[in-house]
């Protein structure tokens, strides 16, 4: 009897194990820890993802969601947040997930096409009904009597944005001489009155406080302020140059190949590069990548000069050791106040 109890349930449970080993491969889940503003972008993102994943392999996979201020968000993942995917608005913040955390190779920008950004934005303006300033380009942002609203450089991607394109236009302008730059940012910031520590804060203070002549805002934010908090009292100024903010993803492969996730979690970016993507992103404004999709957009996305981070201030890094650090240019400038 013993023996052939034996025979009988080996098997038994053997085939069990085999069938929840092939449920566990078959229902994954992911976590897509992305920033604040993408909140409905992959609120309808994810579901498309997941039954394209469904019909491909036929497996089922469940993409969470975590949304925050970008550095933050990275901050999160370096103290142990497991995020299978994580997707910024800028360069920096990934970076850190190498440099401070080697969860990530440090040419991670190198495995997706387009430096790993499936889609960016811009900085563009809005100002008062009717622009009662005549704001139209970044050297109006200067002059006296303008009050400009943007979020502070220290604690905001949308802020760094803002104030690496007044000192790109203004390196522009004179022909890449950082004294006049120094001295154009110098004078913009006179005419801030306040710093919002976020883009969403800054917003408010704008729209719904009524401070300021004209707020400082990436492009994909523009037309759900307007629409939400002032159809009637606010409308949007396209400049003629500004910077390109790109959003960069990447997998975080310590973390997929512990969970065993980095089939999907690579297959999920790889679809915002699909026209699918590309679609749903163009549909919230966001600038997608393949020019064929942006060309059917016309009105969506005014044609600007747009600059990128590296020609005005050599990289990200750069950028945020020189500017942005404790003692850096924005603190001297502003501190002059």
């Amino acid at each position: 009897m013993p023996s052939i109890f034996k025979r009988i349930v080996r098997p038994a449970l053997i085939a069990a194990s085999l069938t929840a080993a092939v449920a566990a491969s078959a229902n994954t889940t992911i976590l897509n820890v992305s920033y604040d503003v993408t909140r409905e972008f992959y609120k309808e993102f994810n579901p498309l993802f997941a039954a394209h994943w469904k019909k491909s392999t036929g497996e089922t996979v469940t993409i969470n969601q975590s949304h925050g201020g970008s550095s933050k968000q990275a901050r999160s993942v370096i103290d142990g947040l497991a995020a299978d995917v994580v997707t910024m608005n800028q360069a920096l913040d990934i970076d850190i997930l190498h440099t401070q955390a080697n969860l990530i190779p440090a040419d991670w920008a190198t495995r997706l096409p387009h430096n790993s950004a499936p889609n960016s934005s811009t900085i563009l303006f809005i100002v008062r009904k009717g622009n009662p300033k005549n704001i139209r380009d970044w050297s109006d942002l200067v002059k006296p009597g303008v009050s400009v609203i943007l979020p502070n450089p220290k604690t905001s991607g949308n802020g760094r944005y803002s104030y690496l394109a007044a000192w790109g236009y203004a390196l522009r302008q004179s022909g890449g001489d950082e004294a006049y730059a120094r001295d154009f940012i110098t004078k913009f910031f006179a005419n801030v009155p306040v710093l919002d520590t976020g883009g969403r804060g800054a917003t408010t203070t704008f729209a719904q406080r009524g401070i300021g002549d004209v707020l400082l805002t990436f492009e994909n934010e523009v037309a759900l302020t307007i629409r939400e908090l002032g159809a009637d009292s606010l409308e949007a100024i396209v400049p003629p140059s500004s910077i390109r903010a790109d959003n960069p993803i990447v997998w975080v492969d310590q973390v997929v190949k512990k969970k065993g996730t980095e089939k999907v979690a690579k297959a999920y970016l790889e679809y915002l590069y699909s026209e699918e993507g590309q679609e749903l992103a163009a549909k919230h404004y966001f600038r997608p990548v393949d020019p064929k999709v942006l060309a059917r957009y016309p009105d969506r996305f005014r044609q600007l000069e747009l600059f990128s981070v590296e020609e005005v201030a050599g990289s990200w890094t750069n950028a945020q050791k020189t500017h942005f650090a404790d003692g850096g240019v924005f603190d001297q400038i502003y501190t002059r106040k």
